[in-house]
C-alpha cells in the first residue's frame, strides 16, 4: 500500500463514529481511502449511513494529526500491518462484516494455518479450568493449531502459556496499542509469545486499554478462528460476549461443562443448555467437529448397545434421525412434536451418552 493511502486508512480508522462496517462501505463506494477525504459533502451524503455528523468528522483535520503520528511510528519501527483488501488479510476475518479495516502485528505470525482455535474464559480461573485448559491444548498439539486468546488474566494467559509449552504458535489479540502492556504482570511473557507467535491489535501504538476496547477486541478473537472454546465463565462475562460474536459469524463454539452450583461454570452450562455451544469433554470433540481427523466408527454397534435404554422421547428422535440422517434442531422438533426447549435438553443427554452428535449449523445426526 502506498504511504498516501495508508495515511488515509489510518485517518479513517481514527475518525469518530466511523466503524469498520461503514469504513469498508466508504472505501468500496468511493474507490479508495484517500479519495474519501477529497469527496464533496453532497456526494458523501448519498452513501447510506453517512449523515452530517459523520461528514463533519471526516472533514476534521485534527484526526489527520493522529494518523501522521501513527504512520511515523509504523515506518520507524517497521510495524507489520494487514489491510482488509490485501491478499494476505486473514481469510477468516474476510468473512466478518465488522472485521477491522486494518490491524497491526508484531512477532512471528503465520495466519495461513487453517487450524486456528480461540481459547478464552474467566479471569478467575479455578484449578478445574486450568487443568482442562492445559490438557486440551496438549491433546490438540499433534494437529499443530494456532491458539488465539486475549492476553488477560486467567484462562487467556493459561492458553498462551500452554501453547508455548507445546511449541504451538499463539496469538495475543490486544485491547490497546503495541507500546502498552496490560496487565503489567504479563510483561514477562512478551518475549515468549514473540518467539512463538505474536501480537495483533487494531489500536494505535499508544492507545490505552480502555474498557470499550475489550469488547472490540473480542470480535477479532472470535473472527480469526474457526472455533472458540470457552473454558470457564460466570453467568456474565466477556468470554460469553466472544461466544455470541462467534455464533453470529456462524463459527463453532465449545464450552466446558461444570457442576450446576459452581459459579465459574454457570456461563458455560448456560451456553450448552441454550444450544449456543457444543459440550466440550476432550480435544476429540473439537477434532471431530472440525474434521481434523475423520475416523470412521461403527455406529451400528453403539446404537444396538444403547437401544434398550432409550425413553419415549429419545426413541422418537433416534427413529427420526435413523431415517433422515443429519437434520436441523427445528426440523427435528417439528417432526417429533417435541418442543424445542425440551428437545435441546434431550439431545444434550443423548450426546453425553454417545447416541447423537452435534454438527455445525445446529445440525444433529446419530453417532
Amino acid at each position: 500500500m502506498k504511504e498516501e493511502e495508508l495515511l488515509a486508512v489510518l485517518r479513517l480508522q481514527k475518525t469518530p463514529a466511523v466503524g469498520s462496517i461503514l469504513a469498508k462501505k466508504l472505501i468500496k463506494t468511493v474507490g479508495n481511502a484517500a479519495q474519501i477525504f477529497c469527496e464533496k459533502s453532497l456526494s458523501l451524503q448519498k452513501i447510506q449511513g453517512v449523515g452530517t455528523y459523520i461528514i463533519e468528522n471526516l472533514k476534521d483535520k485534527e484526526h489527520l494529526k493522529f494518523a501522521e503520528k501513527e504512520i511515523d511510528y509504523i515506518l520507524k519501527n517497521k510495524i507489520n500491518y494487514s489491510y482488509f483488501l490485501d491478499e494476505g488479510y486473514p481469510e477468516n476475518l474476510k468473512h466478518c462484516s465488522d472485521g477491522p479495516i486494518l490491524f497491526f502485528s508484531e512477532g512471528k505470525i503465520d495466519l495461513n494455518n487453517p487450524k486456528i482455535v480461540s481459547v478464552v474464559g474467566t479471569r478467575n480461573m479455578t484449578i478445574y479450568g486450568k487443568d482442562f485448559c492445559q490438557q486440551i491444548i496438549q491433546e490438540l498439539q499433534p494437529y499443530n493449531p494456532i491458539i488465539v486468546s486475549g492476553f488477560a488474566y486467567g484462562v487467556d494467559i493459561c492458553a498462551h502459556k500452554a501453547a508455548v509449552e507445546n511449541d504451538l504458535q499463539t496469538i495475543a489479540v490486544l485491547a490497546h496499542g503495541l507500546e502498552e502492556v496490560y496487565p503489567k504482570a504479563h510483561k514477562k511473557y512478551i518475549h515468549q509469545i514473540h518467539e512463538n507467535g505474536g501480537f495483533i491489535t487494531e489500536f494505535f501504538h499508544d492507545e490505552k486499554p480502555m474498557r470499550e476496547n475489550f469488547l472490540k477486541r473480542n470480535r477479532i478473537v472470535a473472527g480469526l478462528s474457526k472455533s472458540t472454546i470457552i473454558i470457564e465463565s460466570a453467568i456474565k462475562g466477556g468470554s460469553l460476549v466472544t461466544a455470541d460474536i462467534a455464533n453470529s459469524y456462524n463459527r463453532d463454539v465449545f464450552a466446558l461443562p461444570g457442576r450446576v452450583n459452581d459459579t465459574m461454570s454457570k456461563g458455560c452450562n448456560n451456553l450448552i443448555s441454550r444450544n449456543k455451544a457444543h459440550i466440550l469433554q476432550s480435544a476429540e470433540d473439537v477434532i471431530r467437529m472440525l474434521n481434523w481427523d475423520v475416523e470412521t466408527k461403527k455406529p451400528q454397534l453403539i446404537q444396538k448397545e444403547l437401544f434398550v435404554s432409550l425413553n419415549d422421547q429419545e426413541q422418537k428422535i433416534y427413529n427420526y434421525l435413523k431415517g433422515n440422517e443429519k437434520q436441523l434442531l427445528d426440523v427435528i422438533a417439528l417432526q417429533t412434536q417435541i418442543p424445542v426447549y425440551q428437545l435441546a435438553t434431550v439431545l444434550l443427554q443423548m450426546e453425553l451418552r454417545g447416541i447423537v452428535r452435534p454438527l455445525p449449523g445446529k445440525l444433529f445426526e446419530l453417532h
